[in-house]
């Protein structure tokens, strides 16, 4: 079994905040629309390994398309710190990008085309 990293994070404002653990040591850079919009970079955990510290007054909810990700965002910020993935509906994926520096050297960065989710999703699941 691979060791647990323990990722902390927070949108831009800090209203937002949530703790997790994974054994994943990637983190997926997408190319779909709203990934390569919102320059998101998953990093997949279990719902059971996912904890919301504060904010969840301030999260505000979109969904696009199949309406089955639930992507959340900050109210004040913008920021998207964690959301649930259509790929892992009983999941989170978290935002590479709202861990601090030292956490994201943790995780080796891979591209996944989002653009053919379909033909694709089976690599990562």
């Amino acid at each position: 079994m691979k060791s647990l990293i323990d990722v902390g994070g927070r949108c831009h404002c800090g209203a937002v905040e949530f703790s997790a653990h994974t054994d994943q040591d990637i983190a997926l850079e997408c190319n779909c629309s709203i990934c390569q919009m919102g320059g998101f970079i998953h990093v997949l955990v279990k719902a059971e390994n996912f904890s919301l510290i504060a904010g969840d007054e301030h999260l505000t909810t979109y969904r696009f398309h199949t309406e089955i990700a639930e992507h959340t965002f900050c109210n004040h910020c913008g920021v998207k710190p964690f959301y649930k993935p259509r790929s892992h509906p009983h999941g989170y994926s978290i935002n590479w990008r709202c861990l601090p520096p030292e956490t994201r050297r943790l995780f080796t960065i891979k591209a996944f085309d989002g653009q053919n989710w379909d033909e694709n999703i089976e690599h990562i699941r």
